[in-house]
């Protein structure tokens, strides 16, 4: 059998039943308030992630990596008879330097991915051992850093990412040209 249980509303349930109501939409409201305020005083996205991570970066790598094997001057037809050879007797090595290139950009850049050379230089991410037996002069390495802005520009890489990579490039310069005959010659 069902009961029927007289309710009455008054206008003091009716306020009190508003204000229960309108309770968790402050509470969410203030929540978001927080949230976005948050967002603002949050650090910075890394390097890593304002150059939209693994993908793009390997993308950049594979353009920028083709285009130093055809490069005039330290390509193929390089006057510079090691990376000469390199650029035509080891081809078949280029898919791995990508991928250790790919790693050294997204470690360099903060990224979570790490690089672990295959022939450790003095810092973990250090350069020297990897070239110099390849004998890079410090004009051979400002060209490849050339093609690297030609390769950030293909990507259409905003400016201010596009000069944080060629710094952080730029950084490793001495370990790249270890090995060159004119590191001796420099004042």
């Amino acid at each position: 059998m069902v009961q029927f249980i007289p309710t009455s509303i008054t206008r003091r349930s009716m306020v009190a039943g508003m204000a229960l109501t309108a309770a968790p939409t402050t509470v969410l409201q203030g929540a978001s308030k927080a949230y976005a305020q948050a967002q603002q005083t949050s650090p910075e996205k890394s390097l890593y992630e304002r150059l939209g991570g693994v993908f793009a970066i390997a993308a950049v790598v594979d353009h920028f990596s083709d285009a130093v094997v055809k490069n005039p001057v330290v390509g193929q037809k390089s006057k510079n008879p090691q990376l000469r050879e390199w650029h035509t007797k080891n081809l078949t090595r280029l898919p791995g330097l990508k991928f250790m290139r790919t790693l050294w950009v997204c470690d360099v850049s903060g990224g979570p991915l790490k690089f672990a050379a295959t022939k450790p230089g003095a810092t973990p991410l250090g350069l020297e051992e990897a070239h110099r037996n390849l004998r890079i002069s410090p004009a051979e390495f400002d060209e490849v850093a050339a093609e690297l802005g030609r390769s950030l520009d293909f990507a259409k890489v905003p400016k201010r990412e596009k000069a944080e990579v060629l710094a952080a490039f730029a950084a490793h310069k001495d370990e790249v040209t270890a090995g060159s005959a004119t590191v001796g010659k420099r004042s």
